[in-house]
């Protein structure tokens, strides 16, 4: 009774507002050159905090000339990419980089995962790895394991590393801990977690358990 109380205590009271379309497809214009420059020279000019004003002066461009470019509504020429290049000290060749970069993905077929032993992991958690991504332009890294216990695992439920990992309950019950809350997961449920409190599966209702977790963190430098 108690978790199922923290379980509807957890659910939002209202809905999230989401900046993210999952069904959105690009424009062309999106995917031209220009933007792609445009993405580029706005990104380092904020990294290096300069307003749009002193980017214009220091390259001598016309505030309304630059705004244009990082909008992409305008072809830069050469010269006007090269003092951008100057202005921000970094190679012309930067910003072409996500017009160019090739998109990595990776399909694994049924039985084909990688079991691993991931880094700080327990005896009898089956860790499953569903695909990896490396350096990506996206900034962050996302492993997808399945991960199965047995009547011969381990309860650990002082897991702890960087980053938000997302549960789906696939078989079997457990009981998850997640620093001071216990949650029963069933077949069908999910929890998403930031992953630097202590976690772990606490109690093993029903064997063999399995689920999905999927996590994400920022990419090293």
């Amino acid at each position: 009774m108690n978790d199922l109380k923290q379980k509807q205590k957890s659910l939002p009271r209202s809905k999230p507002e989401l900046n993210q379309d999952p069904h959105r497809v690009r424009d062309i214009s999106e995917r031209n050159l220009e933007v792609a420059i445009g993405r580029e020279v706005r990104a380092f000019r904020r990294q290096q905090k300069l307003t749009v004003a002193e980017l214009a002066s220091a390259t001598g461009l016309s505030i309304g000339m630059l705004s244009k470019i990082e909008n992409g509504i305008t072809s830069p020429s050469l010269s006007t990419l090269q003092a951008l290049s100057h202005a921000l000290s970094t190679p012309v060749t930067s910003f072409f980089r996500r017009f160019e970069e090739r998109r990595e993905v990776v399909h694994v077929k049924a039985g084909d995962h990688i079991e691993i032993q991931r880094a700080g992991t327990r005896a009898g958690h089956q860790y499953n790895l569903l695909g990896h991504i490396g350096s990506n332009s996206s900034g962050v890294v996302v492993e997808p394991y399945i991960i199965t216990l047995s009547a011969s695992s381990d309860v650990f439920p002082t897991f702890q590393h960087d980053g938000v990992e997302l549960l789906y309950m696939l078989e079997g019950e457990v009981k998850y801990r997640h620093g001071d809350q216990l949650f029963h997961l069933c077949p069908g449920d999910s929890l998403l977690f930031d992953s630097d409190a202590q976690h772990g599966p606490e109690v093993l209702v029903k064997l063999p358990a399995r689920f999905l977790s999927v996590i994400s963190y920022p990419q090293a430098n």
